[in-house]
This record gives C-alpha cells, sequence and structure tokens, in this order.
C-alpha cells in the first residue's frame, strides 16, 4: 500500500509539472488530449458556456461569459497546487517518516495537512518528517511552493499584458470599421480615400496584429476565454473584418492596388486556422451562409455609393468565394465553439459606432442641451 501510494504520488507530481511547464513556460502549442489543463477546459467550459445560454439578455451573458477566462486562470493555478499537496502527501505516506509533538498516531489526512503547511511554508512544526527521505521531500516540495508562488507573480501579468495589447486595436477599429465592424464600413471609409497608403496602412497594422495575436494566443491559449471590453466587439470578429476586407479588395476593387491586402490576408488566415485548433473547433459543414447573393448585391449598391466600386462579373464572385473558402469554415466554427458572434459583411441598418454613443444622450437630448442626438443602448 505504502509503495502504492509512493508511486501514484510521484505520477501526480509529474504529471502537474509537466503540464504548468508546458502552459506557462513553453511558448507554443502542445498537442495531446490528456494533459490536465486541457481537460479543465473542456470540463469547464462547454457547462459553463450552455449555462450561459439561458441568459436570455446579450448584455448579460457577454459579461457571464466573460467572467470564465480569469476565473479558469485562478481555478487551474488552484488545481495545479491541490495536486502538487496532494503528490507530496502521498510520497510522504509511502515514503516518509514523522512524529507528532503531541505524540498522537498519524494519519493521511495529517499528512496531507502536513504538505499543504509545507508547500505554503506556513512551518507550525507539529508534524517534523524525522527520516532522510521526508526531509528531502519536505525541503522539495517547500522550494516548490516558492516556485508556484513566482509562476502566479509572472504568469498573470503575462496574461494581462498580451490581453491589453489585443484589446487596444479592436478599440482602434471601432472609428474604421464601425461597431460592431464589417468589411462594407471599412471600405466605404478608407476604400476611397485620396491615397491608397491610407488603407494600407490599415491592413499593416492588422497583419502585425494578427502575428501578435497568433502568438500570445499559442502561447496562452486561454486568452481566447477573455471577452473584450464592449458586447459589441471581439478578436474573432475583428480578425474576420479584416480577412472579409482584404479578401474583397484582392478579388477586385476597382482603383485598388491588393499587394499589402494579399499579405494580410495570409497572415490573418495563418492565425484563424491555427486558432481554431487551440480552441478545439470543430468542422460544420452545415453552418449558414454569412455571404448571401443578396447581401453582396446590397454591399455593392452601398459601396458604390459611398464612392467605391466592387468589379462585376462571374470573376469576382468565384475568387471571393474561394477566398472565404479559405477561412470562414475555421471562423465559423471557432464562433460556435466560443459563443462568439461573427460581424456581417454589411449592417442591414446603419449602425451607431461606440464612440458615438454615451448613457446621458437621451437626458441631454430632453433637456435641449445639444443638437438632436440618435440615442442606443449602452454597449457595455
Amino acid at each position: 500500500m505504502h509503495t502504492i501510494s509512493a508511486i501514484a504520488g510521484a505520477l501526480s507530481i509529474l504529471a502537474i509539472l509537466l503540464d504548468a511547464f508546458e502552459t506557462v513556460v513553453l511558448p507554443r502549442r502542445v498537442r495531446g488530449s490528456f494533459r490536465i489543463s486541457f481537460w479543465f477546459y473542456r470540463r469547464t467550459w462547454i457547462p459553463w458556456r450552455k449555462l450561459a445560454g439561458r441568459i436570455r439578455s446579450q448584455a448579460r451573458r457577454e459579461n457571464f461569459l466573460g467572467y470564465f477566462g480569469p476565473l479558469s486562470l485562478i481555478f487551474l493555478l488552484a488545481l495545479w497546487a491541490a495536486g502538487l499537496i496532494l503528490g507530496f502527501a502521498l510520497l510522504q505516506y509511502g515514503a516518509g517518516e514523522h512524529f507528532r509533538l503531541s505524540g498522537e498516531s498519524l494519519t493521511f489526512g495529517l499528512l496531507l495537512y502536513h504538505s499543504g503547511e509545507t508547500f505554503f511554508t506556513l512551518g507550525y512544526g507539529d508534524i517534523i518528517p524525522s527520516s532522510g527521505v521526508a526531509r528531502a521531500l519536505a525541503v522539495t516540495e517547500s522550494g516548490l511552493g516558492f516556485g508556484f508562488l513566482g509562476v502566479v507573480i509572472g504568469y498573470l501579468p503575462t496574461i494581462y499584458s498580451s490581453f491589453s495589447r489585443r484589446e487596444i486595436e479592436i478599440s482602434l477599429l471601432d472609428a474604421r470599421a464601425g461597431s460592431p465592424p464589417s468589411a462594407a464600413e471599412l471600405l466605404a471609409r478608407f476604400g476611397n480615400a485620396p491615397q491608397q497608403a491610407v488603407l494600407d496602412q490599415i491592413f499593416k497594422d492588422w497583419e502585425r496584429w494578427a502575428a501578435e495575436v497568433l502568438e500570445s494566443h499559442l502561447s496562452y491559449p486561454a486568452l481566447s476565454f477573455f471577452r473584450s471590453q464592449h458586447n459589441n466587439q471581439s478578436w474573432l470578429g475583428a480578425l474576420i473584418t479584416i480577412l472579409d476586407g482584404s479578401a474583397l479588395v484582392i478579388a477586385g476593387v476597382e482603383g485598388l492596388r491588393n499587394e499589402q491586402a494579399k499579405i494580410t490576408f495570409a497572415m490573418a488566415r495563418h492565425a484563424v486556422v491555427d486558432l481554431a485548433q487551440v480552441v478545439n473547433a470543430r468542422y460544420n459543414p452545415g453552418a449558414a451562409e454569412r455571404l448571401s447573393p443578396e447581401d453582396l448585391a446590397r454591399l455593392r449598391q452601398t459601396l458604390a455609393e459611398r464612392g467605391v466600386r466592387v468589379r462585376d462579373g462571374t470573376q469576382f464572385e468565384e475568387k471571393l468565394s474561394h477566398l472565404r473558402s479559405l477561412y470562414e469554415p475555421y471562423a465559423v466554427a471557432i464562433a460556435l465553439n466560443l459563443s462568439i458572434t461573427l460581424p456581417p459583411w454589411i449592417h442591414l441598418e446603419k449602425q451607431k459606432d461606440n464612440w458615438q454613443a454615451g448613457p446621458w444622450d437621451r437626458a441631454i437630448q430632453a433637456r435641449s442641451l445639444a443638437g438632436r442626438v440618435q440615442y442606443m443602448d449602452d454597449h457595455f
């Protein structure tokens, strides 16, 4: 029995240390479905998502989903700590020798308590290891406790720093492509600029943003569950808007070159394909069509009214359809897995940008302190 306990404890400690190393230290995606963190997120996210689906209010549902990312980090760290404490308790039970100052007999429950106080370096001294093996295990566990504290101190700020960098560009997209963003709005605002360098610079900035999102979300998969500050924005929505816009330019917009659009499309497509694997998305052949023929006709008309002409003919439609097939199935699968609403290609009605909306607009209008203000529901 003692031998089995020692073996089980050693395996538990090795499994947790390997999982923590792959999750926190190793800067690349790790394959395999038997990792502790993979099991943890799969067993917690699915019921959390189903529970959120029962909330009718979109704002409250988004707020509820937004809690999962930060809470998952706390509970994952707690799971690792509990596993290490249990593992060392099993090792101490199987290989160590101790005595208690009160002289009472030791049970596994008391050794579990001793392992916890050693891990968190409390050091009450009521249970003392008496053999060389037990002392070595106590010192090792105490060192791991300090290391665990270092992981918490270093891991959480890194996660939130990556999240902050991601959200800055998403906020900037508000004035460039609307809220929620759309490819039609992006091209309508910048497709007819006097200098194409303006649109190309936007594509260039988002090419780098897509690369940063790919790197950070591969290194720290938990970032995929972090929701944006506004309910009508998301990292996936921003990524798809840039893919939609660059696909339109590549397919053919009169007066616009497509060199930078091709580079941006390649990087953004790379990101969406790899991140679909990170979140364990599954291909859905029956997914709804994002751009119907009617929407495409409306998109042509809307852009033409704002000075941007999309090329006519079946060649354009076939090329656009091919480009869409390269990324839309992955984006739709990610959206379904993470309960994210993808932005449309074109809005059916005029949408107000987030910067144009405020909670006092109705009151200001009622008091006639400003010109007539269109009211919009709170977007937080």
